[in-house]
């Protein structure tokens, strides 16, 4: 796990320019790589490449970037790991196409899998996380290229006559060239998503390269600047086959092949000349991960939870339970309030442009926590959007089905009575019912979550719902000053994928976009803020395509998800520790923002300040301040939207 960054300019400049632009930018990328540092400049060609390296692989200097290939043809840097290298560096030398090798890295078998292969029949062959910067010197040609899923960042733009990229965009701002103005279109689609989706930046003419794809930049062509990422592997393609070739497995051959499958994918991750451990929630997901690495492994896994004191927000103490039934070395901290706020004023830096899932300040908890025993630690993230574990698969659909035979008038009213109740009174009337409601209907702020079941009764098709379902500000042109949103996965219906029912295509759409926008940048962004790595086996590609070749009532079955990865848990570990409902990663915002964040915020949402900076129509979000402050309604995730974005201009995002 490493981060770089680098250029390419049509100006004429000499070896000392470059490297001095390209140090100030490496070292924005100090925190990513704390443990070595490189840079490779060719002034001839208008290259320059930096690297900082966390050694995680073949520690030794023989895996110092940036890496030349044996021939000399070409320049790597390379942030991830390729899991698989070993079978590759076999196949190479049971082909003729092995080098002498200096050492043992991934980073040395992808170049020599490169100088082989070339760079598109190698793409296919790598299984890992990755994001990369090669240079070709005899065709004086870049290639950047990204994982499968999204793991590892890459941010790329033209910026005049120079073509900037790195790992995060804190590297760009710093290029001398830079002029970073905010897309008011990207930052309608942050305030409906919380997120800015690829390829868009929050920055106009910066870009991030798409899951899957690579994208190739000759400076000598005279339309370098229309270059466009090309995919070599695609989500829609694999559901769709997935779709058109189920698994003729039953039940139990499925549940077998399933934790094959998953735990060969472990076994791959597991590799590290670094202690190694993995977040553990007491969730699903994480406890499945964590139920593999101990069977495979011949000591007691490390196992790192955070604890919150409020009950409603706290799963430590059933991470504990799974911890101590399967031997794990645990570890858990319970977090104060204090110390989640204290997280707050990171957040701009860490995430480098408006990010505003609030699971960010738990999630940078649990990293601060492993690194200080581990280098490397496993997650659980992938198996909701995988094997059907988030209730909008079942609720959406179901809703969708009751509706759809209903004119749309009378699902208007339906909606107009279902918020004649305020959001308080839904929640009192779920907390009387509590005892006798099933597992999957006991939710945390029901009455908030009825109120927005309202605003999707009068859709005219399932994927209005489902946007409806997944959206923050549901009109953000209304909010944002001068932004319209641009089309994405979610709005364009060519992009859509062909399968047979609603629950598979929402599973689809969140694999595309919130996944890897939202889950897998959260994630990296606070672990490498601690030089941690992180590594997510549910996303190695051979699950992936196993997941989506499983029937649907494999996932979801009598009103729950996961059935699949369930079944393989309870191998592992007793039904009775895992049956409760799914609570997720959060924090109490909704009352801090009444409480200790209520200066901080007042003082951000302040509506002079709103008016002078242009950005959003006050009107709105004071409206919505002021209900959250009376407790009438809970507008915490909408009013974190505006916080972070606040947030993150005052760190002076726009200057260089």
């Amino acid at each position: 796990m490493c981060g770089f960054t680098g250029f390419l300019t049509r100006e004429t400049s000499n070896a000392e320019v470059l490297e001095r632009d390209c140090l100030r930018m490496r070292e924005m990328l100090a925190h990513r790589g704390p443990d070595d540092a490189g840079i490779w400049t060719d002034a001839g060609a208008g290259i320059a490449l930096g690297h900082r390296r966390l050694s995680i692989v073949d520690l030794s200097p023989a895996g110092h970037q940036p890496m030349h290939s044996h021939c000399g043809r070409y320049v790597l840097a390379f942030n991830g790991e390729i899991y698989n290298f070993p079978d590759i560096r076999k196949e190479l030398e049971d082909v003729g196409g092995a080098v002498p090798w200096k050492g043992h890295s991934d980073t040395e078998v992808i170049l020599a899998a490169i100088r082989h292969w070339g760079v598109d029949d190698t793409l296919p062959r790598l299984t890992g996380m990755f994001s990369f910067a090669l240079w070709d010197r005899q065709k004086r040609k870049l290639h950047l290229a990204r994982d499968r899923m999204g793991e590892k960042p890459l941010y790329y733009g033209w910026i005049g006559s120079t073509f900037l990229f790195g790992s995060e965009l804190k590297a760009l701002r710093v290029h001398p060239r830079w002029r970073g103005e905010i897309d008011r279109d990207a930052l309608a689609l942050y305030v409906r998503h919380n997120y800015v989706p690829a390829p868009f930046s929050i920055y106009k003419s910066v870009y991030k390269l798409a899951p899957g794809t690579s994208l190739s930049v000759e400076v000598q062509r005279p339309n370098w600047q229309a270059a466009e990422p090309v995919p070599y592997w695609s989500m829609r393609h694999v559901a769709e086959e997935g779709a058109r070739h189920r698994n003729e497995l039953d039940d139990d051959q499925a549940v077998d092949e399933l934790e094959r499958v998953l735990g060969s994918a472990i076994a791959r991750q597991m590799v590290a000349d670094v202690p190694l451990g993995a977040f553990l929630s007491g969730g699903i997901d994480s406890s499945v991960v964590v139920a593999l690495m101990q069977a495979q492994s011949d000591r007691p896994v490390k196992t790192f939870t955070i604890g919150f004191e409020e009950s409603g927000y706290n799963e430590a103490e059933h991470a504990k339970a799974v911890a101590t039934h399967l031997g794990t070395d645990h570890t858990e901290l319970y977090a104060s309030p204090a110390d989640a706020i204290a997280v707050i004023p990171k957040l701009p830096t860490l995430y480098d442009e408006p990010f505003a899932d609030s699971s960010q300040i738990p999630t940078f908890l649990v990293s601060q926590l492993a690194r200080a025993h581990v280098t490397v630690s496993l997650s659980g993230d992938g198996g909701d959007e995988l094997f059907g574990g988030y209730n909008r698969y079942f609720w959406a659909t179901n809703i969708w089905n009751k509706i759809r035979w209903l004119p749309r008038p009378v699902r208007r009213a339906a909606a107009a009575g279902m918020t004649s109740v305020a959001p308080q009174q839904w929640d009192r009337i779920f907390s009387n019912l509590s005892p006798v409601l099933p597992a999957h209907l006991k939710q945390r702020t029901p009455g908030d979550k009825i109120h927005k079941l309202a605003n999707v009764l009068a859709v005219r098709n399932p994927e209005e719902m489902y946007l409806s379902f997944v959206s923050h500000w549901e009109r953000p042109s209304q909010l944002v000053r001068d932004g319209m949103e641009p089309q994405t996965p979610l709005t364009d219906p060519s992009a859509w994928a062909a399968l047979p029912n609603f629950a598979q295509r929402m599973m689809y759409l969140d694999s595309v976009t919130y996944l890897p926008d939202d889950i897998l940048v959260k994630v990296d962004r606070a672990a490498m803020g601690v030089s941690l790595e992180t590594r997510v086996p549910m996303l190695d590609h051979h699950v992936v395509e196993f997941a989506w070749r499983l029937p649907m009532h494999m996932k979801v079955r009598q009103g729950k998800g996961k059935w699949a990865l369930r079944q393989v848990l309870y191998r592992h570990v007793p039904r009775s520790l895992m049956e409760r409902p799914k609570m997720g990663f959060g924090i109490p915002l909704d009352v801090w923002l009444r409480g200790p964040l209520r200066h901080w915020a007042e003082h951000l949402l302040d509506e002079r300040r709103l008016t002078i900076e242009g950005f959003f129509d006050p009107a709105p979000i004071r409206q919505k301040w002021r209900e959250h402050l009376a407790g009438g309604r809970n507008w915490q995730y909408y009013l974190w939207d505006i916080l972070m974005f606040q947030a993150w201009l005052d760190e002076g995002v726009l200057r260089r």
